[in-house]
């Protein structure tokens, strides 16, 4: 007995236009939870899920000769979301299933949206805290962190030790962290 789980998913399509029921089968097994947990999400009803698949699959098999797949998971995925499409537009629950996707949408924008505006504020902080420097503590902490220049790179850069930019940026870092500790302390009142 072959067994066609080492198989390539391209030398699992060819064997399918062979009509080689093994290879249909380890496709079948290859992706059907990766298919059912896409539509799950999209449905939530198990039965409607099943039947979904059940008809690509079916379509798979009674098609096997006609099928020109170059990549078989994309052409699994573009048939489930085609299918879904069909399902949803049939259903009695179009506008539950439509309203709850575009809500999930939404609340994904708004958790980008919001992770956006919480990374611009503290490059913000941060820049703003850069400019309370001394000048030579800026400049090696503009030359480390802006320019990614080593200790050693910028100590031939500025003409100093190199001991004395690890010593700058030890200082700096500390100070920059108990500052973004403060900030972060008042946001919470905020």
């Amino acid at each position: 007995m072959i067994d066609y789980r080492q198989y390539s998913d391209e030398e699992l399509t060819g064997l399918l236009k062979e009509r080689d029921r093994a290879a249909f089968n380890a496709i079948y097994s290859r992706y059907v939870s990766q298919l059912y947990r896409y539509a799950f999400n999209i449905l939530k009803d198990e039965e409607e899920c099943t039947d979904a698949l059940q008809d690509i699959f079916v379509w798979l098999w009674v098609n096997h000769d006609k099928l020109n797949i170059t990549c078989l998971k994309a052409y699994l995925m573009a048939a489930v979301k085609y299918k879904l499409t069909r399902v949803i537009l049939s259903s009695k629950r179009r506008t539950a299933i439509l309203n709850q996707a575009f809500a999930k949408q939404a609340v994904a924008e708004a958790a980008r949206l919001e992770e956006d505006i919480e990374i611009k504020e503290l490059k913000a902080a941060i820049h703003d805290f850069v400019n309370t420097l001394p000048q030579r503590a800026r400049e090696i902490y503009q030359l480390s962190r802006e320019q990614y220049l080593s200790n050693k790179e910028i100590a031939a850069r500025l003409g100093i030790a190199e001991k004395t930019v690890e010593n700058q940026m030890t200082i700096t870092l500390k100070k920059l962290k108990l500052h973004l500790g403060k900030m972060s302390f008042w946001s919470v009142f905020l």
